[in-house]
């Protein structure tokens, strides 16, 4: 067994160490989805870089810089752009809410409870991003151990499920605090020098690469559409994603959220151009790669020597690992708080059996939740060749779909529940309408969904009956940490807040 191989069982072991490690610090549902609602500054900014830094970033960055050059920094820099604006602008209100669930937070500003559908989609979203992630950690055990397809996805998925499942949040911030590290390490301190040396640095690529050397170093090499498309959706995907809230959920204070995602996004501005410079280098170092994907585990390989090389195949590991748990619990939160109820409901059942007890502080239920949904994407991982496709359908509906009635409602008042559904409906139906006569990987598509669903949700809103103001009321109060309580069901503090003021709402009960 060569030395590689020898630190990545060392890794998997040690992840399974941080998942018990984080079991003992379970206590409730709080500490489970969310850690208890009290992360720092360091442990915040560590793991919200750690799970929107995925194998899309880390391994599909450096092949975008192979293909591109510099230009090839742009799909991460798109995604520190939506963490920077998301940070600043909304992540406090966010917080202040104190809720588990992007669809509960539709429930307390508008008041209706059909709102919970999203959840649907937010739910089908987090689950296709922990299949894809599933896929893309397997690839390296495959070349690592030899493997068949099917074994390195069992080897992975049994790692993420057992420490995601155990200690829910806080084992999942603690061993993404560690794949925080070993990322930081890996890219920019041992795969960024090495590959510039090998490849005699600047003077040298430029003399590699001849007359393509300017094409390689201009930061629009990649086209100005897929430059814009980058940033409408990743950036706008990062303002709204449930696996990217429920890290937000976790900071202890506003003033946490705001700054720590910040400094996060900072970062992941960085970690994108590292990974550019260093698929740069590779165009010059290995020139003969096909496939993009490939290039990241090539040149761990050729500029470092064995056992510094396996850090930085770790590194890739981490990165698709943080996505896949962060994601898993994102998906199982929904699933539980949102999809399930609504399920329910349909069926003429209560919305919580008794058998769950109290849901906000049933540790065991989230337990279940989690494993069967890692059991799922584990299964589906071992069925799909290429899910690029359907996270694409995914990751479009979320924006078109929800971006709109979700943003809407932070910065306009007079906007209603009936616009927030009706915009959500033309968004996602203008989505999918418009990927059938174009392509699913097409830039039109979300466009056409994002203009349909503002259009719909600024006419409808005007035209419908205003947001009963006690609803409003309660939405004001949770922003202004005035009328929140770490147990209150979004729903219940509406209807609360209404009977005590013996007036109507709109709203019914929505969990």
């Amino acid at each position: 067994m060569n030395l590689d191989i020898v630190i990545i069982v060392i890794y998997l072991i040690a992840m399974l160490g941080f998942g018990f490690w984080g079991k003992t610090r379970t206590k409730n549902s709080s500490d489970y989805l969310v850690a208890g609602r009290r992360l720092g500054p360091v442990f915040y900014t560590g793991t919200l870089a750690a799970v929107v830094l995925g194998g899309a970033s880390t391994v599909g960055g450096v092949g975008l810089g192979y293909r591109y050059g510099i230009s090839g920094m742009w799909l991460v820099v798109a995604i520190s752009l939506g963490l920077v604006l998301l940070s600043l602008f909304f992540a406090g209100p966010i917080q202040k809410l104190r809720v588990y669930t992007v669809a509960q937070v539709l429930q307390l500003r508008y008041g209706v409870n059909a709102t919970s559908a999203s959840g649907i989609v937010m739910a089908l979203y987090t689950l296709m991003l922990t299949v894809t992630s599933t896929i893309a950690y397997a690839t390296v055990f495959n070349v690592l151990f030899g493997t068949p397809s099917w074994v390195s996805i069992s080897i992975g998925a049994a790692t993420v499920i057992i420490y995601s499942t155990i200690g829910g949040m806080w084992s999942i911030t603690l061993t993404d605090m560690v794949q925080f590290v070993i990322k930081t390490v890996g890219v920019f301190f041992l795969l960024l020098p090495a590959a510039w040396s090998t490849a005699d640095g600047y003077g040298g690529i430029q003399d590699r690469l001849g007359d393509m050397s300017d094409r390689f170093f201009d930061v629009t090499a990649i086209g100005w559409g897929s430059i814009i498309t980058y940033f409408v959706v990743y950036s706008l995907g990062m303002l709204i994603g449930q696996d990217v809230w429920q890290r937000v959920f976790t900071a202890r204070s506003p003033q946490v959220a705001k700054w720590g995602g910040t400094a996060c996004g900072v970062y992941c501005m960085f970690y994108g151009v590292a990974g550019a410079l260093i698929g740069t280098a590779g165009a010059t170092i290995l020139p003969q790669i096909d496939a993009n994907d490939d290039v990241y585990a090539a040149m761990a390989e050729a500029v470092l020597p064995m056992g510094l090389s396996g850090i930085v195949l770790a590194a890739a590991v981490a990165s698709m690992m943080s996505t896949a748990s962060g994601a898993l619990i994102a998906s199982s939160t929904v699933s539980r708080t949102d999809v399930m109820p609504l399920i329910r409901r349909m069926l003429g059942r209560p919305e919580t059996p008794a058998s769950f007890g109290n849901p906000e502080h049933d540790v065991r239920s989230n337990r279940i939740w989690v494993f069967c949904l890692g059991v799922i994407a584990t299964v589906i991982a071992m069925l799909m060749d290429d899910v690029v496709s359907a996270l694409t359908v995914a990751y479009a509906i979320l924006v078109g779909g929800l971006l709109v009635a979700i943003l809407g409602g932070f910065v306009w008042k007079r906007a209603t529940g009936a616009g927030a559904l009706a915009s959500m409906a033309t968004g996602t139906v203008g989505t999918l309408v418009t990927m059938a006569f174009t392509d699913i990987m097409a830039n039109e598509p979300i466009y056409v969904g994002l203009a349909a669903s503002l259009v719909t949700y600024v006419v409808v809103s005007l035209a419908t009956k205003p947001t009963d103001p006690e609803v409003l009321a309660v939405w004001n109060g949770r922003l202004a940490g005035t009328d929140v309580a770490e147990n209150d069901d979004p729903a219940n503090a509406v209807v609360s807040r209404v009977v005590s003021n013996g007036s109507t709402s709109e709203g019914g009960r929505d969990d």
